[in-house]
């Protein structure tokens, strides 16, 4: 025979989801931690600087 598996409440599909989630940043959190990146970040931050200063030359300009 097989036994009967009580029915899972909202509130334990809520805290499955909630753990899931968590998981997934802890996993994440470590990831970015190990490195390993192909782009350093000062890269990025420059591209990014050179955007917003170019969308403001566009803004003033016009």
């Amino acid at each position: 025979m097989t036994e009967d598996k009580p029915e899972r409440t909202a509130e334990d599909v809520a805290w499955g989801r909630l753990n899931r989630r968590r998981e997934r940043i802890r996993t994440e959190i470590r990831r970015n931690r190990a490195g390993g990146h192909r782009i350093p970040t000062w890269v990025l931050t420059t591209v990014l600087g050179l955007f917003v200063l170019g969308w403001l030359y566009l803004v003033v300009s016009s």
